[in-house]
């Protein structure tokens, strides 16, 4: 509609590869700090639950897209209808952790037995972030507690952030065969 209707409007990326994609159909794009508020922000997400838990950051953009969503008045996810689970975690959990020391992290996430997997490219080099960080995917299968889960990695020395993104989202849009759905979040 941006191109076919001139429908204007200023957007803010979760991403440097989300700012190229925009900028190449005409979208003007500010950096975060140069507006005083996000009305809405509309992404997608790997996993969501009936509580409106999400597992975000299957594209190693979950740092910029939490401060996106915690800045946003509200957040809409569009999924399909694979990505709408009983329980989070069958989707690998993004953690993103600084370089200095990324294999003790590791460690400890091996201690707590959460299956910690070192994101790597095609070509076997690790997966950077759009501030240079690393990507430790935690093969969880599921996450029956999540907020703890959440406080236990945020804590931990060298982890930059996680990709739960717990009671955050007000719709999910799902599509499904029969036409779209929309999950409504009382709680917000």
């Amino acid at each position: 509609r941006h191109q076919e209707e001139g429908l204007e409007f200023t957007g803010v990326t979760t991403s440097r590869r989300t700012q190229v994609q925009a900028e190449s159909y005409g979208i003007k794009i500010v950096d975060i700090d140069d507006v005083d508020h996000i009305d809405v922000t509309i992404d997608g997400a790997d996993e969501v639950d009936k509580n409106f838990n999400g597992i975000k950051g299957g594209g190693a953009a979950l740092l910029w897209e939490k401060i996106v969503a915690t800045n946003s008045n509200q957040i809409v996810w569009i999924v399909d209808e694979s990505k709408v689970v009983d329980t989070i975690g069958k989707f690998p959990l993004p953690v993103e952790v600084i370089p200095f020391g990324a294999g003790q992290v590791i460690k400890k996430f091996e201690a707590r037995g959460y299956k910690p997997v070192l994101r790597l490219d095609a070509d076997g080099k690790e997966v950077r972030t759009d501030e240079n960080n690393f990507v430790v995917d935690l093969h969880l299968e599921r996450i029956d507690h999540p907020q703890e889960l959440a406080e236990d990695l945020i804590n931990t020395v060298g982890v930059v952030e996680h990709g739960l993104f717990l009671n955050m989202v007000d719709k999910v849009i799902v599509g499904d065969p029969n036409g779209p759905r929309v999950m409504t979040n009382a709680n917000k």
